[in-house]
């Protein structure tokens, strides 16, 4: 039974997708390539590695086997390179940290800049994924830093305090619920709401609460950034929820109004997750302790 390192990362990248085609994608690697990889690790081993659904793909207990080894291995991997490397301190260090949507936007941009700046030989590799996918990243060694919400289980990565993240309701002035203070979620889904672009962590948490009350947005336009939100909602065409900080910067103009969510979802705390502070390289470790010296929880 022999399985190679790139066996090892596609199997792994094709359960944190749920799928073999975007697994394939993750490792770089052709669906047809992908999969006879994944063929020869089941013949080698004489059982099925994964369970195959019309939902996707799930591992089998072998599966959950070869995942647990396959993270141990590889992770000792990046702790031998990282151990290494801390030889070779002028050399190129590329960091990936995985965030939700107000992470990205609000709260890490700061940091981060004053990071990069005192440290020009590392490079961060930063992506925007719901808290379940950067929980799953970490864990896998797919990301070396995550931030994500208190609210979804994080299993056995160590946590750190980062930021308060609320959301709220902004309107228009002229708007009927612009004399309102407070409001929940279930009181307005039906207005028309002015979202994020299809794809978005926070559009997608925000659909999740909806669907858990079983209720859905109508969307009357999608678009990139909370600061085009506010702008489409102060022109009166329709309503959104942004994080409070992004309403903060907009309290100046006369034609939007903030309405707190009474909702509990709405208010996060947000902590920087890793699998182990002791094993992370040295730039990733100062990371995690510029991250939480910023943090205001």
């Amino acid at each position: 039974m022999r399985f190679d390192l790139i066996d090892l990362r596609l199997f792994l990248y094709i359960l944190e997708t749920g799928s073999i085609t975007h697994g394939a994608a993750q490792a770089n690697m052709s669906l047809p390539s992908a999969s006879a990889r994944l063929r020869g690790m089941e013949d080698a081993l004489g059982l099925p590695l994964l369970d195959r659904g019309r939902r996707g793909v799930e591992s089998t207990p072998a599966g959950d086997t070869l995942a647990h080894h396959a993270r141990l291995v590889l992770g000792q991997i990046a702790r031998m390179q990282g151990e290494l490397g801390e030889h070779a301190e002028a050399r190129r260090t590329r960091v990936r940290v995985w965030a939700n949507t107000a992470a990205v936007t609000e709260f890490l941009p700061r940091p981060l800049g004053g990071f990069l700046r005192h440290h020009p030989n590392v490079h961060i590799d930063l992506k925007e994924r719901q808290s379940v996918e950067t929980i799953k990243a970490v864990l896998s060694g797919s990301a070396e830093i995550g931030i994500v919400s208190d609210a979804v289980e994080h299993g056995t990565l160590q946590t750190f305090p980062f930021a308060t993240d609320k959301l709220v309701l902004i309107v228009a002035r002229d708007h009927a619920l612009s004399g309102r203070r407070r409001v929940a979620l279930g009181d307005v889904v039906e207005e028309d709401f002015i979202g994020l672009s299809a794809g978005s962590a926070l559009q997608e948490y925000l659909g999740e609460q909806a669907l858990f009350a079983g209720q859905q947005f109508y969307f009357r336009a999608r678009v990139r950034t909370f600061e085009n939100i506010c702008c489409m909602v102060e022109q009166g065409a329709g309503v959104g929820i942004v994080p409070a900080t992004a309403a903060k910067r907009y309290r100046g103009t006369p034609g939007v109004h903030t309405v707190e969510l009474t909702d509990p979802w709405a208010t996060r705390r947000l902590l920087i997750c890793v699998r182990d502070l002791k094993a992370l390289q040295r730039p990733e470790r100062a990371l995690v302790e510029d991250l939480a010296a910023a943090s205001d929880g």
